[in-house]
């Protein structure tokens, strides 16, 4: 890309932020014409002191950031380019004057869905559940790839055979948590991973409610998935109300810590979801439903010999985990792992007393 350096020069410079990037290129309409005329920036609101601080093309910070997008296979994409630049995005108040982008950003319709990093078995059981399904409609699943819900958001759409796109809160070789080091390569294959902060950048606290308002701002609507008052998936809900976004969420106990915010979302306004059609219902009504059976069928085909072998042996009434062991004449190490999986992917659920059964059936099941 020719502009390259010019744009990384303007995104280095320290104090400029993206409202003013925003500004100068609004009015110089090159990144190449706002550098040379940096002298006249006062005019914009820009301070003498940021014009002064503009890096030169041989700046070995420059020169740095160059090496990490070519090393990472990495494009910039700017607002003004009416062909990538995501067109949800550009709509709101604030949008990224700058993307850097590994993969490719899906041209379809997206979906949001945050929640708690420390979420219970079954949020991140629902949360695979609902992206699996979402992921079968040809609806991408967007997220910021940190623990929890995010991971289980990205994890479903892909086992759903659907795209994602997980938007950071530092630059694009610093993945975070690192170790979602082989998710982000996943992600890769049918989608893209995408932040507004240069080459190099660490994930500090005061990056991530602008990744927020990118999360929100790439979709029709966002989901929330357990968060407690004051929780930060909170803020990417007030950024998805403010952008005229659809807002969903998932009730919890009462009794439960990370229930209080979704549960307020609710007493709010916010749509229920407790199934993939609550959310299909308010934003693709007439969605044509998937079969039941194709799914099974598919989900089945992805299990190896032993996890076949598990998922066979637990019916859709609880069986204890020593029966299953027993049936499927694996250790109970084996077994205790493969269920595991199994209620991760949304497909077993344990009832009380160590007991699992089936969470769905078939199309077609008397």
């Amino acid at each position: 890309m020719p502009d390259r350096s010019a744009w990384l020069r303007l995104k280095l410079t320290d104090g400029l932020g993206n409202r003013r990037l925003n500004r100068l290129i609004q009015h110089y309409h090159t990144p190449e014409k706002a550098l040379e005329a940096k002298g006249e920036w006062n005019a914009h609101g820009v301070p003498e002191r940021i014009a002064t601080a503009v890096l030169s093309a041989d700046d070995p910070a420059v020169s740095k950031a160059q090496r990490i997008l070519e090393g990472h296979d990495t494009r910039i994409i700017h607002r003004w380019d009416k062909e990538s630049y995501p067109s949800l995005l550009n709509q709101i108040d604030d949008p990224p004057a700058l993307l850097f982008v590994r993969g490719s950003i899906p041209q379809t319709d997206m979906f949001a869905v945050v929640g708690a990093r420390r979420a219970s078995t079954g949020g991140l059981a629902l949360t695979r559940l609902i992206c699996q399904d979402l992921g079968r409609h040809g609806i991408t699943t967007v997220s910021g790839l940190a623990r929890g819900i995010d991971a289980a958001a990205h994890h479903g759409s892909l086992e759903g055979d659907g795209a994602t796109v997980a938007v950071l809160g530092s630059g694009i070789d610093r993945i975070y948590p690192p170790e979602h080091d082989r998710l982000a390569e996943q992600i890769l294959e049918r989608g893209a991973i995408i932040t507004e902060y240069p080459p190099g950048a660490a994930p500090l606290p005061g990056h991530f409610p602008g990744r927020n308002r990118i999360i929100s701002g790439l979709c029709r609507g966002l989901l929330v998935v357990e968060a407690a008052h004051g929780s930060g998936s909170l803020i990417s809900v007030d950024f998805a109300l403010r952008q005229g976004r659809e807002v969903f969420a998932v009730p919890g106990s009462v009794m439960c810590e990370t229930s209080g915010g979704v549960n307020r979302l609710l007493k709010d306004g916010a749509h229920v979801v407790t199934e993939p059609g609550d959310i299909l219902d308010v934003l693709w009504p007439g969605c044509p439903p998937v079969s039941e059976r194709e799914a099974e069928n598919k989900f089945v085909g992805q299990l190896d010999h032993n996890q076949s072998i598990v998922y066979k042996n637990v019916d859709f009434t609880p069986r204890s985990i020593d029966e299953v062991v027993r049936l499927s004449a694996l250790t109970p190490m084996e077994v205790s792992a493969i269920l595991l999986h199994l209620e991760l992917a949304g497909r077993v659920a344990q009832h009380p007393g160590g007991r699992y059964a089936r969470t769905q059936l078939p199309a077609g099941t008397p």
